[in-house]
């Protein structure tokens, strides 16, 4: 099966195929950078960089540009508010941006850029948009008119006359149109500014976008991504502009994640639910926030509680355990030349899972089938461990391989057996385990007690159990 992808132009899945052969241009709209990113940024954020993976994965040449909005009304006034310039909001925001990726292990851009690094770009494309009539001046703010592009609305599909103006939509008594979107703002008393051929002033939020993509990838891409909030109507005017600019398709596929919910919720600031990356960060693991991401297809609403959070918490400790145990048993003794039903029957199990993985990935990047088949393999996996004394080490090294490969390169997901590679061990991590080991023994599953703390004896760490719990100390 090739690589079918939900196209939101079109309305319907279709095979991917690139512009450019086998290079893959893919643009994802990142952060306005006044504050810390929420659960509900962190979505299109970590699924498209999902996404990047795995065309990579598929031999794909991708150029990933995520962008950051460093010049906008939130961040003018984020900057008021503590006393300090719009840049210096910006350059602390990108620095907390970047610690909250790499708690959720989001994979680095190619290319990072700033509006504020390409206004003479964003001057140049509305200057094109001017010579070809989309564009009417008032009292120094720049408009796009929109009633010049035939085809505005070919995105969203919206009924303009049922949107609510001032919802979405700017209500400005001076636009020909209720639709139509400034361009370049006039200058206001005491805002950053910009020298323009209109006067001094600086962009809007829309053209930025257009002239960012258009710097990186081209004219024409092949995947512009974001929330699903973004198809009306910064998506829609990010198309209006750059196509009748170019006359040339601006991206070929559309793709957008669903909402996330908070409780069944919708997050907002009246209701007190926005929850941050950054207070996440202090009560979950990095890779159990990234599964519950991913724990639902990128086009579905996925709702955030406790509930949720405590399943993928479980998950990935079984993840943790399937992989931990199969590194432990590597380290010892194993024969190659087995060929037992049961190990030939693991190794089948891998290979399947291999192809319902890549038959999940190609169905519309289905992200929770792909993860079920961790799980699959997990269940057969601690079966062969339970039932096989003599174990072959090829079928071990496969099974271990196809948690790197589809778990971590492609997923992004870290195991806590990964420690096994590190010559140092913090005590985030010793507490970490001796948790793990506590539940354990509650359990009553000994064995992976004893091997936890035989690990955290290779790691010159003794465990003393105590009837106050266990201590612990390092020799």
């Amino acid at each position: 099966m090739s690589l079918q992808l939900y196209n939101t132009l079109s309305g319907k899945k279709e095979e991917f195929i690139p512009l450019r052969g086998k290079q893959v241009g893919m643009y994802v709209c990142g952060p306005t950078v006044y504050n810390y990113f929420h659960i509900g940024n962190a979505r299109p954020f970590l699924v498209f960089e999902v996404l990047r993976r795995y065309l990579k994965y598929k031999n794909y040449d991708v150029t990933y540009v995520s962008n950051f909005t460093d010049i906008d009304d939130k961040v003018i006034n984020k900057a008021k508010e503590m006393g300090c310039t719009y840049s210096e909001v910006a350059d602390r925001f990108i620095k907390e941006y970047f610690q909250d990726a790499d708690y959720l292990n989001i994979g680095r851009a190619d290319f990072y850029p700033r509006a504020t690094e390409h206004i003479a770009d964003i001057i140049g494309l509305i200057q094109r948009l001017e010579e070809k009539g989309f564009t009417y001046v008032v009292e120094g703010d720049v408009f796009y008119d929109i009633s010049n592009f035939k085809e505005y609305g070919k995105l969203s599909k919206q009924n303009l006359d049922e949107i609510k103006i001032g919802a979405r939509i700017e209500l400005d008594e001076r636009k020909k149109n209720p639709y139509d979107f400034v361009l370049w703002k006039k200058a206001k008393e005491g805002e950053p500014k910009w020298d323009s051929p209109w006067g001094a002033g600086r962009p809007g939020w829309h053209v930025e976008c257009s002239a960012m993509s258009a710097k990186f990838l081209g004219e024409s891409f092949d995947i512009h991504a974001g929330g699903e909030d973004l198809i009306f109507p910064h998506h829609e005017n990010e198309i209006a502009q750059s196509e009748a600019a170019s006359g040339k398709i601006f991206a070929k596929y559309w793709m957008h994640n669903g909402y996330l919910k908070i409780d069944n919720r919708k997050m907002s600031k009246s209701l007190g639910n926005i929850l941050t990356i950054r207070e996440l960060s202090q009560k979950y693991d990095g890779s159990v926030m990234r599964h519950f991401l991913l724990s639902a297809h990128y086009r579905s609403p996925l709702n955030y509680s406790l509930e949720q959070m405590e399943q993928s918490k479980n998950s990935m400790e079984t993840l943790n355990n399937t992989v931990y145990n199969f590194n432990f048993i590597l380290k010892k003794n194993l024969g190659n030349s087995a060929t037992d039903r049961k190990s030939k029957k693991l190794s089948d199990t891998v290979d399947e899972m291999v192809e319902e993985f890549n038959a999940a990935m190609d169905d519309d990047f289905n992200t929770p089938k792909a993860l079920s088949t961790l799980y699959l393999l997990a269940r057969e996996a601690n079966i062969y461990l339970n039932e096989v004394p003599d174990k072959n080490k090829e079928v071990v090294k496969k099974v271990l391989q196809f948690y790197k490969d589809f778990g971590t390169t492609i997923l992004g997901l870290k195991y806590l057996s990964e420690l096994d590679e590190q010559e140092q061990i913090s005590k985030e991590d010793i507490e970490q385990l001796i948790e793990k080991r506590e539940r354990a023994r509650k359990n009553k599953d000994w064995q992976v007690a004893d091997q936890i703390r035989d690990k955290l004896n290779s790691l010159g760490v003794i465990i003393e159990d105590t009837a106050e719990g266990a201590r612990w100390k390092k020799h």
